[in-house]
């Protein structure tokens, strides 16, 4: 039988929490996610957070946040999810739009970076235990680790796009299922060895239970993406018709919601192509100010796409005739966040309950776990891809026939980033201790460093 509901006031605080915990990118949230939800409150099982987890690496967008999106609406329906996903970007939108204004009226916010550069000492320390937590949980045999050694190797040193990655691991799984091979056969809950800590089904608030609003419902599907479709590209319709095509209000609706549909693989794949139209063909921010923009947003929670707000602030900021600059640039920003997240729920909604059904096929449940060990691969790269950002200044590109890759620059370490991250990694790692007292350490260590050094430690 399943568990009686969960109050909606228990779940807004608990999401709330995960909001605020939400740094360091998409391995960092989904491990808070994890920790929180799978361990601490025993919410859904294992197999159901990392099935939900692999329909939401095939979406367009930010998987975290659709994530956060996807369980808040298996829990508590259309609301639930609305207010997952909701909480999950807020945190992000307000800091991501307090920091543009001071990048606006001051060019440099070198005090608040200082703040924010001792989160991402943390947030390495996170996203090395999700990969840990995340990975032995979920490459329950040789065949699966096997395959998330080989999607490591084919982003990492082969630049290798990630939906041919995703794609290519679901097609193994599946060709394994039809041949009758059971290395990628769900195991339930415990995706670990004997005596693990994985939660089995029954152990959980869900459970294995299908909820009414689960189950595929072609009217309600119409209805809800009708109304979505509806909030989405009306007000980009209305912009051109009011404004026309030229208006920047209206260049920033028009490809900030074609990008919605292209930002595959997370936000790093579409970040080189965003700050090459956003400088060279709209004129809305100048050379290296995107990476201004990409360190606000790998230093505050909420998913890296919010640096899309900061670009879309930036140009209306420039750019808008008949406001105040400060009020257009906040426009943008407003505008750039609601056409870019707008259609994340509509994925949801729409595709859900159908992925939900496919739980009980198990060649299609054998490519989506094909797809999770392919995933755990992705996640420790983004580690990698973290690690070197946070430890070192500078990268330098290996290519040579196949071969492409990105190394860290010895020389360049970051001596204060090195030493925090050690303290995080020594807190989490043998002292156990919480996610939260760690983020607040660090960043008061950075803070702290930047005040008696007079320099920011970035």
């Amino acid at each position: 039988m399943p568990a009686p509901p969960l109050p909606l006031s228990e779940a807004v605080r608990v999401w709330t929490r995960i909001a605020a915990l939400s740094f360091g990118g998409p391995a960092g949230q989904i491990a808070v996610m994890h920790r929180i939800l799978v361990d601490e409150k025993r919410w859904i099982s294992e197999e159901r957070f990392l099935h939900a987890l692999n329909y939401c690496m095939l979406l367009p967008g930010p998987e975290a946040q659709q994530l956060a999106t996807y369980i808040g609406w298996l829990m508590h329906r259309t609301k639930g999810g609305l207010i997952a996903g909701g909480l999950f970007i807020l945190p992000g939108f307000v800091s991501i739009m307090i920091l543009s204004w001071l990048y606006a009226a001051l060019g440099s916010v070198d005090a608040v970076e200082a703040l924010f550069f001792g989160l991402k000492a943390a947030v390495l320390a996170i996203v090395l235990d999700a990969v840990r937590r995340i990975g032995s949980r979920a490459l329950r045999n040789n065949v699966m680790r096997a395959l998330a050694a080989a999607a490591f190797l084919a982003i990492f040193f082969f630049a290798i796009p990630f939906p041919l990655i995703v794609v290519g691991a679901a097609l193994i799984g599946y060709a394994a299922s039809r041949a009758g091979s059971s290395a990628f056969a769900g195991g339930g809950g415990g995706h670990g060895p004997a005596g693990s800590s994985a939660v089995e089904p029954g152990d959980t608030l869900l459970g294995d239970h299908v909820p009414d609003h689960a189950r595929p419902n072609l009217r309600w599907s119409l209805r809800i993406s009708a109304i979505l479709l509806l909030l989405w590209l009306g007000p980009v319709a209305t912009l051109l018709l009011l404004l026309g095509p030229d208006d920047v209000f209206s260049r920033i609706a028009l490809f900030f919601s074609q990008l919605a549909v292209l930002t595959f693989g997370g936000a790093y794949a579409v970040l080189a192509w965003v700050a090459q139209e956003a400088v060279e063909r709209f004129g809305w921010l100048q050379p290296g100010e995107m990476l201004d923009g990409l360190g606000m947003a790998e230093t505050t929670p909420g998913p890296l796409i919010m640096v899309t707000q900061f670009v879309g602030f930036m140009g209306a900021f420039r750019q808008a005739t008949g406001l105040s600059p400060m009020a257009a640039g906040t426009l943008g920003g407003i505008l750039t966040t609601w056409v870019t997240f707008v259609p994340c729920f509509l994925w949801i909604f729409l595709g859900a309950p159908f992925v939900e059904r496919l739980r009980g096929n198990k060649a299609l449940s054998a490519a989506l776990a094909a797809i999770t060990a392919a995933i755990v691969g992705v996640i420790l790269n983004l580690a990698f891809w973290f690690a070197f950002h946070t430890l070192f200044r500078q990268q330098r590109q290996f290519a040579a026939g196949p071969l492409d890759f990105d190394l860290p620059v010895l020389a360049s370490a970051n001596l204060p980033a090195l030493v925090l991250a050690a303290v995080a990694i020594i807190a989490i790692f043998r002292l156990k201790i919480g996610a939260l007292p760690v983020l607040a350490l660090c960043a008061a260590l950075g803070a702290g460093y930047w005040l008696v050094a007079g320099a920011n430690p970035a």
